[in-house]
């Protein structure tokens, strides 16, 4: 089975919106209204930015923008997201080889060709390529903004369970076994049973 790399019909389209979000007030929800109205971008163009955006980690599945797109945003920062957002929609670039940004335009090529099965005319395989090099030019790899290592939870889970246990009561029972001297006098057994009292039976 192939794999789907993202495109854009005219991969230059990508840096216009990206010059023109940096510039727009981050919207509630980063739609075809958003694209059209305030980034002013037309016609089926306009309509494939946003699901664009969508794979690359830019905007969420539910339209709302993400953290990275709030940090492109950012002009310290908005080379270092475009870098993690092509690592987000690119990833099998990235599996078969982690330095894809690096590569020549030959090199890219063949790993495209060889991640998604497609021919070099191929005209998505030509998008393909022109999209990912469009967001290169934007990106900088070298300060990433994201940490892609999924954070551990073993010390809030450790932290959780001990405070679970330090809240349950602590319930000991125990089995005591009297071996009683053979005598009818009460007085011993009283003095046992009330040395028992004092020292075993306290709360």
């Amino acid at each position: 089975m192939s794999t789907k790399l993202p495109y854009l019909a005219t991969p230059g389209s990508i840096t216009n919106a990206l010059d023109k979000i940096a510039n727009a007030a981050t919207p509630p929800i980063c739609n075809n209204d958003f694209v059209k109205s305030k980034l002013k971008i037309k016609g089926g163009t306009g309509s494939s930015i946003a699901p664009f955006l969508k794979k690359i980690g830019l905007v969420a599945s539910d339209g709302t923008p993400t953290k990275l797109y709030k940090q492109f945003r950012n002009p310290a920062s908005a080379g270092s997201a475009i870098a993690d957002a092509i690592k987000i929609g690119y990833k099998p670039l990235y599996e078969a080889n982690e330095y894809a940004h690096e590569l020549s335009d030959k090199e890219l090529k063949g790993l495209i060709m060889e991640v998604t099965g497609l021919e070099g005319s191929n005209a998505s395989m030509q998008r393909i390529y022109g999209t990912f090099k469009k967001l290169n030019e934007k990106a900088d790899f070298e300060n990433p903004v994201s940490d892609y290592t999924e954070p551990s939870t073993s010390d809030e889970t450790q932290r959780v369970t001990h405070n679970n246990h330090s809240e349950l009561p602590l319930n000991i029972g125990y089995t005591i076994n009297l071996n009683l001297p053979p005598t009818t006098n009460i007085e011993v057994f009283n003095a046992i049973f009330s040395s028992l009292k004092q020292h075993l039976l306290k709360d």
